[in-house]
């Protein structure tokens, strides 16, 4: 059958035994070995090396650094593979307009070729970039998020708010899919504010008793206080049990007590490469796929990979995406580091800290390393803050480069000094330099890190260059 549909080029069966989802996977985790582990990361990592082979974009990247077919081996030269970023990506879709050279569809022929799912990024840090997926990547996308949401406690008498975006961006499509396709819970996708209004949301969620919220931190937090002005108490009258979604080094227990003290998990993944990475009950840590993901964390100077335990950039091949879009050592600029102890649910995989800001969206005072979303959390701690918040850096008069944040703060005009006071101690404790603070009013600071309209808001305005 020439170009065959979706469903007739997906191989369901072989996918599931090949990736197994749901109590299947915990037997998996807790069954394989380190050794089996590995042994199925390089067969797939060498397979996947030889379809960037057939890619342009890599074979321009490769051959510039010196690679033959033929010289990657084994798992362990994985680090003579250049890596690349999303400028790299970006700078194949300026130069090959309007999707780059960097995705597989030419590779096929026109009778051939799998059915593509195409969507962008978000753009949160710049002009948004393409994604390519074939049925199967795709779907592993999927499973590898509905492996997490089992895991954490997703069940079939759950009711799940999605605030993930739409349009063309990824992430609520994806998100969608995975309860569609791989989760007995009843699916609601609300999208963000722009796309089903925030008061609207609420009271939808009241309506139908939603017990889990899916999405960004920065929005969840939003309608929590949302929900409070409409008369309505999060926990009780919306029962919401558990969030589950990108929490970055948001307060926790902050979000859990205005959402009535529902369990908080997180999740790490970007849209090249799905969710790398999930928070189980013990929460110690960030639970790899390693069967489907190659994770290194590679000090951001020297390319090199990092000791163990320090942080690093995670540069990631997705093993699963050998069809449409190979993903093959991409630097996320996401920093983290891998935790050292085992674990204790008996997980044989890797574990990460979490994610703790972007090397290319850090800040460096005085030779000290400030990451927006760190800095936010730190002056989220103080009982008047909303929760909102945004960071500006600069440069002042004498060429030297300053940061300051604007604190969204629920008080009177009477107690603002004294509550920049002791935020600013605060940053200055735990962050071992003095940055400027700025407190506004609730809501003041919605229209520049719109909060409202993104799915991931902004957090940094970088005035500096």
């Amino acid at each position: 059958m020439k170009n065959p549909t979706y469903f007739r080029h997906l191989n369901y069966e072989k996918m599931i035994r090949d990736y197994p989802l749901g109590d299947d996977y915990e037997k998996f985790l807790l069954s394989t070995s380190l050794d089996e582990i590995r042994s199925i990361q390089e067969k797939r990592f060498l397979n996947l090396v030889n379809r960037g082979w057939e890619i342009p974009f890599y074979q321009k990247l490769w051959k510039k650094a010196g690679l033959e077919k033929g010289d990657i081996k084994s798992l362990d030269d994985s680090q003579s593979i250049p890596s690349y970023s999303k400028a790299d990506l970006m700078k194949s879709i300026e130069e090959f307009p309007p999707f780059g050279d960097f995705h597989g569809m030419n590779s096929f022929s026109k009778s051939n070729r799998p059915p593509v799912v195409f969507h962008t990024t978000s753009g949160t840090t710049g002009t948004p970039q393409n994604l390519f997926f074939g049925p199967l990547s795709r779907e592993l996308q999927n499973v590898m998020l509905a492996r997490a949401y089992h895991i954490q406690g997703i069940g079939p008498d759950d009711i799940v708010h999605s605030v993930y975006g739409h349009g063309m961006i990824n992430g609520g499509h994806y998100v969608r899919e995975t309860f569609i396709h791989y989760s007995p819970a009843l699916f609601l996708s609300a999208g963000t504010g722009n796309e089903t209004r925030s008061v609207q949301q609420v009271h939808n969620m009241a309506r139908f008793g939603v017990t889990v919220i899916v999405g960004f931190a920065d929005y969840i937090v939003k309608l929590a206080q949302v929900a409070r002005e409409e008369g309505l108490e999060p926990g009780k009258d919306i029962p919401v049990r558990m969030i589950i979604g990108h929490m970055g080094r948001e307060n926790r227990e902050s979000i859990s007590k205005i959402w009535g003290g529902a369990e908080i998990f997180d999740l790490y993944g970007v849209g090249d490469t799905g969710i790398v990475a999930f928070e189980a009950h013990d929460r110690h840590g960030m639970y790899v796929h390693e069967d489907a993901y190659l994770l290194e964390l590679v000090n951001p100077d020297s390319n090199k990979i990092v000791d163990e335990g320090k942080e690093g950039n995670m540069v990631i091949s997705v093993l699963f995406k050998d069809d449409i879009y190979p993903v093959i050592r991409f630097d996320t600029n996401d920093v983290t580091s891998f935790e050292t102890q085992q674990s204790s649910l008996g997980y044989n995989v890797r574990r990460i800290t979490g994610f703790l800001g972007r090397s290319d969206n850090m800040v460096k005072l005085r030779g000290i390393n400030l990451y927006p979303i760190a800095i936010g959390a730190i002056a989220n701690e103080h009982e008047a803050a909303t929760g909102e918040y945004i960071c500006k850096a600069y440069r002042d008069e004498n060429g030297r480069d300053e940061m300051e944040i604007l604190v969204e703060v629920n008080c009177k005009d009477s107690e603002k000094n004294e509550i920049k006071k002791q935020i600013s101690s605060l940053l200055k404790t735990k962050l071992g330099i003095s940055i400027g603070v700025k407190l506004t009013d609730k809501g003041a600071t919605a229209h520049l890190t719109q909060v409202d309209t993104r799915q991931k808001a902004v957090r940094l305005i970088d005035d500096r260059f």
